[in-house]
C-alpha cells in the first residue's frame, strides 16, 4: 500500500535529520494517513478511503466528500477516488 494520500495526492518527502553536531544524514518525512469512511450524500453510503488529516480537514471545510470532489483535480485523486467522483457525477445527472 503506498504512502500517498488518495483525495490530495500528498506523499513522502525526504529531508536531513541534522545532529548538534549539524552532521546531516537522510531521512523521509511521512504523511500522517488514516484510514476512514466518508459518508457520500449523492450516493447515500460510506466510502473507504486512505487520506492525510489535513485532507480530512479540506473535506470538512468544503462541505462534505460531494463537495470536496466536485471540485478536486483529477490529477491528484486516486483511482479508487476517481472512480466514486464517476459515480457522483453520474448519480447527480440522474437525479436532475
Amino acid at each position: 500500500m503506498s504512502r500517498r494520500c488518495e483525495l490530495t495526492g500528498k506523499g513522502p518527502m525526504t529531508g536531513n535529520n541534522v545532529s548538534h553536531a549539524k552532521n546531516r544524514t537522510r531521512r523521509r518525512f511521512l504523511p500522517n494517513l488514516n484510514d476512514v469512511t466518508l459518508q457520500s450524500e449523492t450516493l447515500g453510503r460510506g466510502v473507504k478511503l486512505r487520506i492525510s488529516a489535513s485532507a480530512l480537514r479540506s473535506v470538512d471545510h468544503r462541505g462534505g466528500l460531494d463537495k470536496f470532489l466536485a471540485k478536486a483535480k483529477d490529477v491528484e485523486l486516486s483511482d479508487n477516488a476517481l472512480k466514486v467522483k464517476k459515480e457522483i457525477v453520474k448519480a447527480q445527472a440522474a437525479e436532475a
